[in-house]
Formats: structure tokens, sequence, C-alpha cells
């Protein structure tokens, strides 16, 4: 899977704690590898109907959409409760 990144996912990843960061490298290569491992907890967004998140952590979510068949545009990453607005 081929990933690209949104400018403000790449301000966001570099706010978030140390350890976040890591565990989310961590998801990232599971991402690469099959997007629909059960690790992530993929859910397809209700009021986005091409956008889905997955979890780095009960916390840490990431939001991406497909641009093509095996790309993915990773937009935002932060909280769950501020990454969903």
């Amino acid at each position: 899977m081929k990933l690209l990144y949104a400018d403000e996912f790449r301000k966001q990843s570099r706010k978030l704690p140390m350890d976040a960061q890591r565990l989310y490298q961590k998801q990232e290569i599971i991402f690469r590898q099959n997007w629909k491992d059960p690790r992530l907890h993929v859910k397809k967004l209700i009021d986005h109907p091409n956008a889905f998140s997955f979890r780095i952590t009960r916390r840490w979510r990431v939001i991406f959409i497909f641009a093509a068949e095996d790309t993915a545009l990773f937009l935002s990453i932060g909280h769950r409760k501020d990454v969903y607005r």
C-alpha cells in the first residue's frame, strides 16, 4: 500500500506525544501490509462516505481516504475527541 500524507497530517503528527508517535509507526507498518488488519480497528466514517479511521491507541486516531485502489491519503491524526471535527 502506498501512502500519501496531507500537510495537516504532517503538522499534527509532529505534535503527538513521543509514545504515540512510536505506536503510530508500528500501526503504519501494519496498515501498509493489510489495511483491514483487525489490530487497526478500521471504521468507516458515517458523515464522510469515503473516509475511514484507524486506531493508534484507544485515544489516538488517523483519518484517511483512498486516493486510488492501492494508495491511501492520511488526512488527519490526533486525539479521538478532536480528530473527527
